[in-house]
């Protein structure tokens, strides 16, 4: 399974914010990687060359690779609505993400890992692919022989709450209850800036 496993503080500092999370790597160097990296006299940014950061930045932030991002483009552009918003909510709605959000995972690669490996089921069936698409209704839960993993059980014990995601601790499973609006996606992303790379 094709993934990115190079070193994260370094694509972080590139970006110049922790995309992967809480980091003590990248506070000690939050200045751009390279010989160059804390000399503030760097050339002038393009707009082609923002509008493809902006990209990258997603990519990594969700660890999805260039096809499967541009086959959700094209899957949001044939959509009703704002083409960049509904790209964001489409990919919010993918399995390893929800696995994530729901707090099951501290990170969204740890996530991918607990669907390839089969702890986690969609609406009482094991499904072990990553990108599978959520819809309204779908109950995400911890398969029954994985609900004492001490990865699971340390992750849900410091979870946040999204208000399209409805977890109940008893069963140890969560409700996609919707798409969320894109006020309530917390990434720090342009994505009108990936439409107009994508429209060019």
């Amino acid at each position: 399974m094709a993934r990115y496993t190079g070193p994260k503080t370094k694509i972080a500092r590139k970006f110049r914010e922790p995309i992967f999370g809480a980091d003590k790597s990248y506070d000690k160097k939050s200045y751009p990687p390279g010989q160059h990296g804390i000399n503030k006299r760097r050339a002038k940014q393009s707009e082609y060359g923002a509008q493809l950061m902006e990209k990258q930045k997603a990519k990594y932030t969700y660890g999805i690779l260039e096809r499967q991002f541009r086959k959700l483009f094209e899957q949001a552009s044939r959509k009703g609505g704002v083409t960049g918003e509904v790209l964001l909510q489409l990919i919010e709605s993918r399995l390893d993400n929800v696995v994530y959000r729901l707090g099951i995972a501290h990170t969204r690669s740890q996530a991918r890992q607990l669907v390839s490996h089969k702890h986690i089921t969609v609406n009482g069936q094991v499904v072990n692919i990553p990108s599978y698409l959520l819809r309204a209704g779908d109950i995400v839960g911890v398969r029954e022989r994985s609900k004492s993993l001490e990865i699971i059980t340390d992750s849900l014990s410091s979870k946040s709450s999204y208000s399209w995601l409805e977890w109940d601790d008893s069963k140890m499973e969560g409700k996609f209850m919707s798409y969320p609006e894109r006020a309530d996606i917390p990434e720090n992303i342009k994505e009108q800036s990936i439409v107009e790379l994508y429209s060019k």
